[in-house]
């Protein structure tokens, strides 16, 4: 929303001179809104099958980017006003900050220490944690199995501190640039498991169903929510009418079928309960 800052004019100016009142607390305090755009930047995954995957064309696809395309329509915007760009689980937030982009739908899970910096919408899809395999492994067959063993995450994950702080099992955790780097490792036998989120997983699987296996064992809930710029109520309670609507539709449930339909997961229909815009 660059483009679309509200400017302080130089008769609202004066007239906050003549009336003697701080300019910050006028016209200086009202805060831009993601419910007001007219065209958005969003930051997608673009490395990540069925979510945000960039072709050698340079196109995005995936279920996030159709998400994004659903809410900016619902706001108002077009699809041909939507400009997508890559981002990573490392700086999500900082994108968001420096205003290089408006929202971010990049499986953003809502967490109290992210929730500092940045505003949340939703989540718009609830997912569980997971472990993917080589296909040979037969000896992982729950999160617990990975005792010892060589876990990948992406940098700026959570997910191996959910195993390791959260549920006490002793990992040896190794973190790779991004998720794709994760499962590259996997394949060559630098680690023994990725960890994360079954949609990311089942995407990576779908891409080469005979060298990995899930282990379809989750044990956690990850709330993917819509990153906003910090203190954007308007635009978080906008972006949550929107996500009601993508569900009540019945459109979320097309579009979980269409990118996940054939992954053997347990996909969730209904309406996410929301985190609330704070």
């Amino acid at each position: 929303m660059r483009s679309r800052h509200r400017r302080i004019t130089a008769a609202a100016l004066a007239a906050v001179a003549v009336l003697g009142l701080p300019a910050c607390s006028t016209v200086l305090g009202e805060q831009e809104s993601l419910a007001d755009a007219t065209s958005l930047t969003v930051g997608v995954k673009t490395d990540q099958p069925g979510l945000g995957l960039e072709d050698e064309n340079g196109d995005i696809t995936g279920f996030d980017v159709d998400v994004a395309l659903y809410i900016a329509d619902r706001l108002g915007v077009s699809a041909e006003d939507v400009e997508f760009t890559g981002v990573t689980s490392a700086n999500r937030e900082q994108k968001l900050i420096d205003g290089d982009v408006d929202m971010v739908v990049a499986t953003y899970s809502i967490t109290p220490a992210r929730k500092t910096q940045v505003t949340f919408g939703g989540p718009y899809y609830v997912a569980k944690q997971d472990v993917l395999v080589r296909a040979e492994d037969s000896g992982i067959r729950g999160v617990h199995d990975l005792e010892g063993l060589r876990v990948c995450q992406g940098e700026g994950s959570n997910s191996a501190a959910r195993i390791t702080e959260g549920l006490g099992i002793s990992v040896r955790k190794t973190e790779a640039p991004s998720y794709s780097a994760c499962i590259e490792d996997l394949r060559e036998g630098r680690v023994d498991a990725v960890s994360t989120d079954n949609l990311i997983l089942a995407g990576f699987l779908a891409e080469d169903p005979s060298s990995f296996h899930l282990v379809d064992e989750p044990f956690t809930d990850e709330k993917y929510g819509v990153g906003l710029p910090r203190g954007d109520i308007r635009g978080c309670e906008a972006v949550n009418d929107a996500i009601s609507r993508m569900y009540q539709s019945g459109r979320a449930g097309e579009l979980l079928d269409t990118w996940f339909g054939e992954a053997e997961l347990k996909l969730v229909k209904s309406v996410p309960q929301f985190e609330g815009c704070v």
